[in-house]
């Protein structure tokens, strides 16, 4: 995207003699970037980094700041800022009333709930040409697809309720592969696909093992103890208040049973058993250290970092961390460092804060230390080492507990683990999300 807005502007001196109705054209625009806030600093940087004489700002800053930069745009070949921030700004953008060049939604997936004002101020703002950028056009359901095609192309793909009735319901009831023939028909013309096997052919390898591990005595009692006592529980609670307003309830049980898992001290603070998991984590740790290995080691709960902190530190391994915490600025030095200082040998990273727009090549070893329900954002974080500049090969360890909820969402994963690629070009039923059967299996 960025090779467009160069073009653009080195072309500036021919645009000023367009005439009649290609006037508007005639003074250079700023074209707008909407993104994470964790990547803001990361666009600008790439910008400086690979472009010559582009002008950019990042919008960002107090109230009165971030309303006297969005008075300046005109100044700027790119402006750059956050969902979150876009949202808040949202009628100083449409009391300036500026068509931007282009509009630029990266991260795309933050637009799939249509219904969210992250979605709804983004597709208020004005510009000739839309692009969305995402790894994860689809999570969950077709609405997502349908919400970025809504801001790409408003109305291409007609009304939510009348794609619903033609496309999403016929596709996922009742496998109707005629609709999902047309549906694809439909958006190919519109989606490029960068598939990292065909474009980086110069990649080295990437092996994924999957390393179980069995719980301690005390945990397996813990464990069995509370499933049975939950699923009796939600047994009730269905019975009661049926299984679509249960899902609070669900997920309580269901992160308790993960959290057992991992360490029963996320909350329990008089277990003193351990975790087996935990052993088996620092066992890979301290061997791959003592190789030359760096490591990238991604959890669901950030709570987790603190026992792996305490192992690491009795170790002397020294490490990095960053949650949902860490601020934009910092997180920009502490991958520069990693990524050069050999000494570094364990960045913690959480699932959520870091899963996207970070480029740390510089490890060559992956760990999930638990399993997470979407495939792909598992998917997102480990190509955080795996991407272009990686010159070794890369193995990825995935930590699943043995008779848990852990192989559970495993097989589920994998059952489902084809939907990203046959979204677009097969006749696969789409999936649109977890069943009430599905769900309640996690409890046998």
């Amino acid at each position: 995207m960025l090779s467009v807005i160069v073009d653009y502007v080195q072309n500036g001196e021919q645009d000023e003699r367009i005439q009649g109705k290609e006037q508007i054209y005639k003074k250079r625009r700023a074209s707008l970037v909407v993104s994470p806030s964790s990547l803001t600093l990361n666009w600008q940087n790439e910008a400086v980094k690979f472009t010559k004489g582009l002008k950019t700002m990042v919008i960002r800053g107090t109230l009165s700041e971030r309303k006297r930069q969005i008075q300046e745009m005109d100044d700027y070949d790119l402006v750059i800022t956050s969902y979150d921030l876009l949202k808040r700004d949202i009628e100083w953008y449409q009391e300036k009333d500026y068509t931007f060049r282009y509009i630029i939604a990266d991260e795309a997936q933050y637009l799939k709930n249509s219904n969210t004002q992250n979605a709804k101020s983004i597709k208020q703002i004005k510009a000739d040409t839309r692009y969305a950028l995402t790894g994860t056009p689809i999570e969950n359901s077709l609405a997502e697809l349908w919400s970025i095609f809504d801001f790409i192309m408003p109305g291409y793909l007609f009304h939510y309720r009348t794609f619903k009735n033609r496309y999403e319901t016929p596709i996922v009831r009742d496998n109707d592969e005629k609709t999902i023939t047309k549906l694809k028909m439909l958006i190919e013309p519109f989606v490029l696909r960068r598939n990292k096997k065909e474009v980086l052919t110069e990649l080295p390898d990437k092996m994924v093992t999957v390393l179980n591990n069995e719980m301690k005595e005390e945990q397996r009692k813990l464990y069995a103890s509370y499933l049975v006592r939950a699923k009796q529980e939600l047994a009730e609670q269905i019975e009661l208040n049926g299984y679509e307003h249960s899902h609070i309830q669900i997920l309580a049980a269901l992160t308790r049973l993960r959290q057992i898992c991992c360490h029963p001290s996320l909350f329990m603070s008089d277990y003193k058993e351990g975790s087996s998991k935990l052993e088996q984590c620092i066992e890979i740790i301290q061997e791959a250290a003592e190789s030359g290995h760096k490591m990238l080691l991604f959890s669901g709960y950030t709570s987790m970092f603190e026992f792996l902190e305490k192992e690491l530190k009795q170790r002397n391994i020294k490490y990095f961390k960053l949650t949902g915490a860490t601020k934009v600025d910092e997180r920009i030095g502490l991958v520069n460092e990693f990524n050069e200082n050999p000494e570094i040998k364990v960045f913690l990273i959480s699932l959520k804060a870091g899963g996207t727009g970070l480029n740390l090549t510089g490890a060559d070893m992956i760990i999930h230390y638990d399993p997470w329900w979407n495939l792909s954002t598992e998917n997102q974080a480990t190509d955080r080492a795996y991407r272009i500049g990686q010159k070794n090969n890369v193995q990825v360890y995935k930590l699943i507990t043995k008779n848990s909820i852990e192989e559970k969402i495993y097989e589920l994963q994998e059952k489902k683990a084809k939907l990203a690629d046959h979204m677009l070009d097969t006749k696969t039923t789409f999936i649109h999300k977890f069943s009430k059967d599905e769900i309640m299996r996690l409890f046998d």
